[in-house]
């Protein structure tokens, strides 16, 4: 089969590959329909995630139909099925709480040592996303193997095209649980860092559970524009400085929430950013500049929530302001087959709209190329869906 692999950074190639093969009972072979590149996959093209092998086969958003099945999986040849990134047994003391992300089967024995040495306990495992998180073959592929087929994936009704459900494995879902981590009240004023497609899923998502204003920032025009549109009032951090924006903006008093959309990766010529920038090295120092601005940035007594992705270690965090103004902190991989079910009804019902997302449509084959303009053209790229050729054979 044909897949994207990663040669080094910014190194990403398309190469024929062995097709995938079950191996457990509970198993699941997917024939690839629609995959997309997301913001997080950019870490690994910037080879800021370590241990990953060349040859890897990235992609942790997919969906597709059942080819084969295991003994023990639930699924059905011919099921149009979304999969979650998460890699998740159902059945550990992690999973039995719905939390997923943290399962403790996932991750194989002599993968797991990797995160435990980083990050005090193993991870779970996620498709496409290094070593460290069990070095599974991911979804920009023509197929894929999906483990515990049982847990994972969520079958798509008739009716409903790839484009409105494909985002349920991974930013939308991430979106929701940003938002909600915020536990948003009546009345609540919500600031989101970053407008790419984790944000703006994170804006939806808070009006959708009360927000009574959602203020976006970010400093790519079409993002901004996209945010305004979805009812937020916007914030260009190139224009203000952002906390003394955001305090006018409330009155003195700060957001009652707020989310860090953008994780390791954080732009800007700020001091402290560009100090970080210098010594990034793996797992040496993450670019915390969004994180150190989203705690002195919330009001006294409010909730940050954290979907951006961070990797390794972070210094000149405020600590100091995080606990004397008393703020509640949440973050982590998604739980993401908490949230299934519930969002897929939220789609059906026209509720929750992710198609506005996608600004590019291309082949498989062009995947490198999607790659390279996601990270050059961050204003006019917002999201990219990449679909297999057998695709156009069949029709």
């Amino acid at each position: 089969m044909r897949a994207l692999t990663w040669h080094g950074k910014h190194d990403v190639r398309m190469d024929t590959v062995p097709d995938p093969r079950l191996v457990n009972p509970r198993d699941a072979i997917i024939r690839i329909t629609s995959t997309a590149i997301c913001g997080s996959d950019l870490h690994l093209y910037d080879s800021y995630i370590p241990s990953m092998h060349r040859g890897d086969i990235l992609g942790h958003e997919f969906m597709g139909e059942v080819v084969e099945t295991g003994l023990k999986s639930t699924l059905q040849k011919g099921q149009r099925v979304v999969v979650p990134f998460v890699i998740a047994c159902g059945k550990c003391f992690f999973c039995e709480k719905e939390q997923f992300s943290a399962c403790d089967n996932s991750n194989p024995a002599e993968k797991a040592d990797l995160s435990e040495v980083a990050y005090g306990y193993a991870m779970s495992g996620l498709f496409g996303y290094s070593h460290m998180t069990g070095g599974y073959a991911g979804g920009q592929a023509e197929y894929v193997r999906v483990p515990y087929s049982d847990v994972g994936p969520i079958v798509i009704p008739d009716g409903l095209e790839d484009e409105k459900v494909l985002f349920l494995s991974d930013i939308l879902p991430t979106g929701w649980m940003a938002a909600e981590n915020c536990e948003i009240e009546p009345g609540d004023t919500v600031a989101v860092w970053g407008c790419g497609p984790v944000g703006l899923f994170s804006i939806q998502s808070a009006f959708l559970m009360g927000a009574h204003r959602v203020i976006a920032i970010d400093h790519y025009p079409h993002r901004l524009e996209l945010a305004k549109s979805m009812g937020a009032e916007i914030v260009n951090y190139h224009d203000v400085k952002v906390r003394e924006a955001l305090t006018e903006m409330t009155g003195g008093i700060g957001p009652d929430a707020v989310i860090d959309a953008v994780g390791m990766e954080s732009h800007g010529f700020t001091i402290d950013n560009v100090l970080d920038a210098v010594t990034t090295t793996k797992l040496g120092t993450d670019r915390t500049h969004v994180l150190r601005e989203v705690i002195m940035a919330c009001r006294k007594g409010g909730r940050v929530s954290i979907p951006g992705v961070y990797g390794g270690m972070g210094d000149k965090i405020p600590i100091g302001a995080l606990m004397q103004k008393g703020l509640q902190v949440r973050t982590g991989q998604t739980h993401v087959q908490r949230y299934l079910r519930p969002l897929l009804e939220m789609i059906g019902e026209g509720r929750i709209d992710t198609t506005f997302l996608i600004s590019h449509r291309l082949p498989l084959e062009q995947a490198p190329e999607g790659y390279k303009m996601f990270k050059e053209q961050q204003n006019e790229v917002t999201k990219v869906v990449l679909k297999p050729e057998w695709q156009k054979d069949a029709a």
